[in-house]
């Protein structure tokens, strides 16, 4: 066991394990040593020869993987414990045999032969490295994620490790925080947290097409981030992708991006439904969110970050937006996983904050979970998030259950307003981070998150990408809206009189 990479990065010590065991043998778990008291190794580390690049060095230098240590299979969501259905991750399959979703469940039993501490400490000593495949953010905790795939399959732009930052002014401003954090997952390579989803489902397809399984491309139908995550990682595995995109329901920057890397796009498809068709008829891997394996890097491992960039302390509260609610369940997979394999204590409650024009679960969650219904949903700025019928509604129920959770919603003038105020404090958020904002903003006002909370918001993509919906609110052309909070350009004119009299009106108007 010990010739496996994963003990080439910390040293450690084996303890026998105080829990009785079945078993005549010795249970051990694994416990790591201080990290003070380690050698410095990136400092001695030499510079690999000229004429190796990261993959190469990773093949000479790693120890060969056992694939016996850890291992993950597909089984049923929620499944009653005494089923024995499971598939393997190498299988091509998206439902159980009574049509519900699947999950991915990892071997918990193999993995808690390690204790927290020593976690901790693998994941910490890996942040920031440029050492394949471990500088990204995914696969820095690749045990976790499919510990069964060897790092020549992997297909990574070095994803996650995004800004978690003080949102000191917002925070002290507008809602009379000092602890408020916005988790900027818009600050990765196609500019959303959809890269950590599908740089790990592009890799297991790349080790299917090495195995010569049935795939020819990967496809989805998107509103933006997804398809623009997917063309990228399938271009930089030179792997065929195939775009549906749903009619008036995605920026120029967000159609620009699958079409820039080459991907085959099809523009004015309206249902998921007819392309979930189209792949069971032909040899094309599903990306949406009916495939578990997206959740496995795409959230999940945020939640285990952001743990990270807080020192493994764990903040009283996490906001995400939700449409088709895979992401609240695999926040608290994340979360939870941590938990239970000692790394924290505990978990954050997490809030699910909807559309008011696309709100299912709000409405689900404010009849007392009595009844589910659909909803046709109304067009929103928030259009990532504008789903009536959401796929993962099961996941994201059991997620809000099990941490005493909340489910709030915003309007549109809601959402557009709080956007351009955190704008106004130096952010440039996307409308989606809105949505999560203004849940924040009620839910201070009712009392139930309190000034000195912890409290997360997950800011899902970059702003840049929603660029027309900022012009048209700061121009005030919105209909029936009136962007209180607009800041138009100053018209004035060409003469030096006409400038001063603006700049000293402005100046009088912010001074103190």
């Amino acid at each position: 066991m010990a010739s496996s990479s994963l003990f080439q990065s910390l040293p450690f010590s084996l303890q026998t394990s105080e829990r009785a065991s079945p078993r005549p043998t010795a249970h051990f778990v694994i416990r790591a040593q201080s990290p003070i008291t380690q050698n410095n190794s990136a400092a001695a580390k030499q510079r690999r020869p000229a004429d190796e690049n990261i993959r190469d060095e990773a093949r000479r230098v790693n120890a060969p993987h056992d694939h016996h240590l850890f291992s993950a299979k597909y089984v049923p969501f929620n499944a009653d414990p005494s089923s024995t259905e499971s598939y393997s991750l190498d299988e091509i399959v998206y439902r159980s045999q009574s049509g519900g979703l699947l999950d991915v469940q990892h071997d918990m039993a193999a993995l808690k032969r390690f204790d927290g501490e020593y976690w901790r400490s693998l994941f910490d000593s890996r942040v920031g490295r440029t050492t394949w495949p471990y500088g990204s953010g995914v696969w820095s905790k690749k045990e976790w994620v499919l510990p069964e795939i060897h790092d020549d399959d992997i297909i990574s732009a070095f994803e996650g490790n995004s800004n978690l930052f003080w949102a000191e002014r917002f925070g002290k401003q507008f809602l009379g925080m000092n602890e408020l954090w916005v988790k900027h997952c818009g600050i990765s390579h196609t500019g959303s947290f959809k890269d950590l989803g599908m740089t790990v489902l592009v890799s297991q397809v790349n080790r299917l097409r090495k195995m010569n399984r049935p795939v020819v491309g990967v496809g989805c139908a998107s509103t933006g981030d997804t398809s623009a995550a997917l063309s990228a990682y399938c271009a930089s595995a030179a792997i065929p992708s195939i775009v549906f995109l749903p009619a008036n329901k995605i920026s120029l920057a967000q159609l620009v991006q699958p079409i820039a890397n080459g991907a085959f796009v099809l523009s004015g498809v309206t249902l998921v439904v007819g392309f979930r068709e189209v792949t069971a008829e032909l040899p094309i891997y599903l990306a949406n969110s009916l495939n578990s394996l997206r959740l496995e890097g795409a959230r999940r491992l945020l939640s285990i970050e952001i743990l990270q960039q807080f020192d493994w302390q764990v903040p009283d509260w996490v906001i995400v937006p939700g449409g088709n609610l895979g992401n609240i369940y695999a926040f608290y997979k994340g979360f939870k996983m941590c938990q239970e394999l000692g790394l924290v204590d505990k978990i954050p409650r997490l809030v699910c904050a909807q559309a008011a024009n696309a709100d299912p679960l709000y409405q689900y969650f404010k009849s007392g979970w009595k009844e589910f219904k659909p909803v046709r949903p109304s067009t929103t700025f928030a259009f990532a998030i504008q789903i009536g019928d959401p796929v993962s509604i099961d996941r994201a129920v059991h997620a809000i259950k099990s941490c005493d959770g909340i489910v709030e919603e915003a309007t549109e003038e809601e959402l557009m307003d709080v956007m351009a105020q955190a704008d106004s404090t130096g952010m440039f958020i996307c409308p989606h981070t809105g949505v999560a904002l203004t849940a924040l903003f009620k839910l201070r006002n009712s009392g139930v998150i309190k000034a000195t909370d912890r409290t997360v918001v997950v800011s899902t993509a970059h702003g840049l990408k929603f660029t027309q919906s900022k012009i048209d609110y700061h121009s005030k052309e919105i209909k029936d809206m009136a962007c209180r909070h607009a800041n138009p350009p100053m018209q004035v004119k060409a003469d030096f009189g006409s400038v001063m009299d603006v700049l000293k009106t402005y100046l009088q108007s912010k001074a103190h």
